[in-house]
């Protein structure tokens, strides 16, 4: 997987939580949207940092682990953005 691929994976699976995001936010007017402003800019700062990690390497470890552990971040991550939203909705 080259870094073109794996940038625009974070690109899409953040973009589709941001629309989630709004979504959610249009199905339920009666919750707190600052509260779903907030997961969007937690949103937006996850996928800064995993963009500044990839541009960024570090010097002494294996480019293909690296860019393993990257993508299993960018997943846990977002597992964790989706499970804040869902409680959102009780």
């Amino acid at each position: 997987m080259n870094l073109r691929d794996i940038k625009k994976d974070i690109e899409f699976l953040i973009g589709d939580f941001v629309e989630d995001c709004l979504l959610f936010a249009m199905m339920h007017p009666d919750k707190d949207i600052a509260q779903v402003e907030n997961l969007i800019n937690e949103a937006s700062d996850f996928a800064d940092n995993l963009i500044d990690k990839v541009n960024h390497p570090a010097k002494d470890v294996k480019a293909r682990a690296y860019y393993n552990r990257i993508g299993a971040e960018l997943l846990t991550g977002l597992d964790g953005l989706c499970e804040k939203l869902s409680a959102l909705a009780k």
